[in-house]
């Protein structure tokens, strides 16, 4: 596969050794620590071919992300029951993925990408779950009753992931019940002692 940009033919050995040599020395480094010249010299290319095909580093790890060479695990929502038994099952797994400190420095360095390049956001958004899936589940629980009609089905969208975010970058003690709160708080059922 080749794709003309100006210059010459894009390699598609060239291309994958370099999303490669991003993605390794991402998980390795950060986002912040991620440079050109590391990513030329690991992938064994000039930073020039580097260049004429991504513009910033953020270009780079966004292709990345989009190609399942970062964050591989994609949170794909279950719908076999109740609405709040399926969104809070999702969330107590987002939270597992998200909680557990192998992928912590990952994460943050994801969301710092984020906030520099919209798709990196984009994509991290749908890998933790809340892509069309949760919004089909969602408008079915307005179909099935569970939901009013009027109901802001990507404001609660934005609030799930939103809270996600926060433990990303804030960390706090996970504790039983947390999923179901968060959850029922999002969906206005909320009522203290229900877990």
């Amino acid at each position: 596969m080749t794709d003309r940009r100006g210059g010459a033919p894009r390699s598609e050995a060239a291309r994958l050794a370099i999303l490669r040599a991003t993605a390794r020395l991402f998980l390795e480094k950060g986002f912040a620590q991620l440079s050109i010249e590391g990513i030329a010299a690991e992938a064994a290319v000039g930073k020039q071919t580097i260049y004429r095909w991504w513009p910033t580093k953020s270009d780079l790890v966004a292709e990345a992300l989009i190609e399942g060479m970062l964050m591989p695990e994609q949170v794909v929502p279950r719908f076999d029951g109740t609405l709040r038994d399926d969104l809070a099952r999702w969330m107590r797994t987002v939270l597992a993925f998200v909680d557990d400190p192998e992928h912590d420095e990952m994460l943050k360095s994801l969301v710092a990408a984020g906030t520099i390049n919209p798709a990196i956001g984009e994509r991290v958004r749908d890998n933790l779950g809340a892509d069309a899936d949760l919004v089909r589940r969602l408008e079915q629980g307005v179909s099935d009753g569970e939901l009013p009609a009027e109901a802001p089905i990507a404001s609660i969208v934005e609030l799930l992931i939103g809270a996600i975010v926060l433990r990303i970058v804030a960390r706090s003690d996970a504790d039983d019940g947390e999923a179901e709160r968060l959850v029922d708080i999002v969906l206005g059922r909320y009522a203290p002692g229900r877990a």
